[in-house]
């Protein structure tokens, strides 16, 4: 079975792009097994990840596929509770959604597609959506 963390933020056409590039990874579908995954940072309603519509659009191209999903959420800084949950699952794969950003944006704002891709030992796949 070949373990995928898929970390998903609240954008759903970044969540699609993920979903859809763990889709077109070679190979039988049914040798994969997807963690839909999102982070909290704040959440004083008490929200899930199934709530997340940007988790159920992707959740919906992973069922259609056939491939095997669940979906779990975490809180905190979103970086280390990524590298976190990739840990606990022993994810073979972490798939992030990109996004255009200039390089002050990136020096001012960070990037968690960069700290996970500095901090983790594990294979990245970066997905971008057509609107980035």
């Amino acid at each position: 079975m070949y373990e995928v963390l898929l970390p998903v933020d609240e954008n759903g056409e970044r969540a699609v792009a993920q979903a859809q590039a763990v889709t077109d990874l070679p190979g039988d579908g049914s040798d994969v097994r997807v963690t839909l995954f999102h982070s909290f940072t704040d959440n004083p309603s008490g929200a899930s990840v199934t709530q997340l519509q940007s988790a159920r659009r992707a959740r919906d191209v992973l069922d259609d596929a056939g491939i095997e999903f669940k979906m779990d959420e975490g809180s905190g800084d979103p970086t280390r509770a990524i590298l976190e949950a990739a840990e606990d699952m022993d994810a073979d794969l972490v798939c992030l959604g990109g996004r255009k950003r200039s390089p002050a944006g990136k020096v001012l704002f960070g990037s968690v597609i960069q700290s996970v891709l500095l901090d983790t030992n594990r294979s990245v796949l970066v997905a971008h959506a057509d609107d980035d």
